[in-house]
């Protein structure tokens, strides 16, 4: 009987693990976690060099810009080229003047984006967080001008990595993430007494260097990487005709988290790593998850529906019906565990007691949003392959709207931990919004076939 078990088990497994994706997300999701493991303890170091310090708000601060402008502008261009050039291949297009029409446009805007936040650096100092020392404001912008290259290496990486990704190469782009991840360990154990206060954003710099040269690297080997003359085609007018939308919908979400350090900083010293430390257990549980099924998902559902689009939806429901099962449970059980985790992680030199316990409440109210943050990515993933931008763009403005809302009325009764609320909830309401257009959608489709 037992025997028997064991072999239906295996049987099981065997069977799973020859279905490509999910082969392909247990791949990326077991490379995730190591990689998310090294990123707790290189948190752990900064945490028990810096604890909650004005160093660390500056240096938050300072990659904060460059930051959303990768989440806004790169990586919106990612997202719209990889179905589309997938739809390239297929029609056995123009595949060397595809990459450079994407590697023009990603150079440019990266580009664009680096003289804008070095004009503007003063300008938005003063506006978004006034009231501040004239030293406060010089460690912000001696940070912000080492960091801001990055922009370019982040852009033609992403590039690389949706290459690979296209190509089923998933352990390579996502065994890119360790690079920046060991560096800035190595910068922080070997070179924080000469470098100072700019440790983080030299030790930023580099990492971000040392994984694009190890991506272009694969890219070549592989021959993935393509150049040609750039061409303008329908398929190429389709991907620019999406790009505004999706960029417009990437601003307005990443303006969620602008709009929370900006209340943040009103708050008291501390606030900002305060609430950055309390999402760093959900983000971590979101990025692996995302990270198994988002990178392997976005380029199956552009080859499924470009071949069947029911059978698209069906893997998308199927695919969330597991995903927020099983994230529950993980929730309920590291809520339980909060302080403990907290504690464990980071309670040690300038990281006190009191500082556990503030930020073990903040990371309780933000795992409720986990599964609802799941679930939206996923079908954002799957609204991105269908090209359905508009509508989250529409979702977005509304998401800011709320959030500015409740961020007024909760901060003035909780302070830190009414931004963490906020945050919850916005996510929860945004959820239910895109789960409803998205059956609503496939119910028409049902009733045209």
């Amino acid at each position: 009987m037992i025997n028997s078990k064991i072999k239906n088990i295996s049987k099981f497994i065997k069977n799973n693990f020859q279905n490509s994706l999910l082969r392909n997300m247990m791949i990326v999701g077991v490379v995730t976690l190591f990689i998310k493991i090294i990123a707790f303890y290189k948190e752990t170091i900064i945490a028990a060099n810096f604890g909650l310090s004005e160093l660390l708000d500056t240096f938050f601060i300072a990659i904060l810009v460059p930051s959303f402008i990768q989440s806004v502008f790169l990586n919106s261009i990612t997202s719209i080229f990889i179905p589309n050039y997938i739809i390239e291949i297929k029609n056995g297009g123009n595949i060397p003047g595809f990459q450079s029409v994407i590697f023009i446009i990603t150079i440019g805007i990266s580009g664009f984006s680096v003289l804008i936040a070095y004009l503007s650096t003063d300008f938005f100092l003063d506006l978004i967080y006034p009231g501040h020392t004239d030293e406060y404001y010089q460690l912000i912008k001696d940070q912000l001008f080492v960091i801001l290259p990055c922009l370019f290496l982040w852009g033609i990486s992403s590039v690389f990595c949706g290459l690979l990704e296209i190509s089923s190469r998933f352990f390579i782009s996502t065994l890119y993430a360790i690079f920046p991840l060991v560096t800035m360990l190595f910068f922080l154990f070997f070179l924080k007494e000469c470098l100072g206060n700019m440790v983080l954003a030299y030790g930023t710099l580099a990492g971000s260097f040392i994984g694009l040269i190890f991506v272009l690297i694969m890219t070549v080997k592989y021959k993935d990487l393509s150049i040609g003359r750039p061409t303008i085609n329908q398929n190429v007018l389709l991907m620019l005709r999406q790009l505004p939308p999706k960029i417009a919908s990437s601003f307005l979400s990443a303006m969620n988290s602008f709009i929370d350090q900006f209340f943040a900083a009103q708050l008291i010293i501390g606030s900002i790593a305060a609430l950055k430390y309390g999402i760093k257990i959900p983000a971590f549980v979101v990025t692996i998850v995302i990270t198994a099924i988002g990178s392997v998902i976005l380029p199956h559902f552009s080859k499924l529906v470009n071949e069947n689009l029911n059978d698209a939806y069906r893997h998308l429901f199927k695919i969330l019906k597991w995903v927020v099962s099983i994230s529950a449970i993980l929730v309920l059980i590291t809520m339980f565990m909060s302080d403990y985790i907290i504690e464990l992680l980071f309670e040690r030199k300038e990281f006190t007691h009191d500082d556990t316990l503030k930020v073990s409440l903040i990371q309780k109210i933000t795992l409720i949003y986990v599964p609802f943050y799941l679930s939206t990515l996923i079908i954002v993933k799957f609204l991105t392959s269908i090209n359905k931008n508009k509508f989250m763009a529409w979702v977005s403005l509304l998401n800011l709207f709320v959030n500015i809302v409740l961020n007024i009325i909760l901060m003035k009764y909780y302070g830190v931990y009414g931004l963490a609320l906020s945050t919850t909830l916005v996510i929860i309401i945004s959820s239910c919004f895109y789960f409803g257009y998205t059956y609503k959608q496939y119910k028409l489709l049902a009733r045209l076939n």
